[in-house]
């Protein structure tokens, strides 16, 4: 019993740490030492799940905003029909300014699955020569 113990407080000191608490700040939510904090920090193993954990807390906001990117594209768009000139303009310079930028990550993505496709997947394209 006492392991399970332990497991449920690195599973919280893990998810505290993900969520960017300071080490002093998880250790008091998981309900241990921060010295015991500091030394799971070391462990490849937790540190690997924390990372984890990270990643999917990043992968779940990334996909809520992505919803609510065509809204908010909508409503830029919207703003270069307003009644103001000052309005219309800084519109149609985000409206540019982001278009470009979406062009330019297009782009890079395009390239670097080129170049991807292109490397042989046995040792990553060199052969050690």
């Amino acid at each position: 019993m006492a392991h399970r113990g332990r497991q449920n407080a690195d599973d919280l000191l893990a998810a505290e740490l993900a969520a960017g608490k300071t080490v002093r700040d998880a250790a008091t939510a998981a309900g241990v030492a921060e010295r015991t904090a500091h030394r799971r920090r070391t462990d490849a193993d937790f540190k690997a799940r924390v990372g984890a954990l990270r990643a999917d807390m990043v992968g779940a906001a990334c996909g809520r905003l992505a919803d609510g990117m065509a809204t908010a594209a909508d409503v830029l768009l919207a703003l270069l029909a307003d009644a103001g000139p000052d309005v219309r303009h800084r519109a149609a310079v985000k409206v540019i300014e982001l278009g470009v930028k979406l062009g330019e990550l297009a782009d890079l993505e395009r390239r670097v699955a080129e170049l991807e496709a292109a490397t042989p997947e046995a040792g990553g394209g060199t052969d050690g020569a």
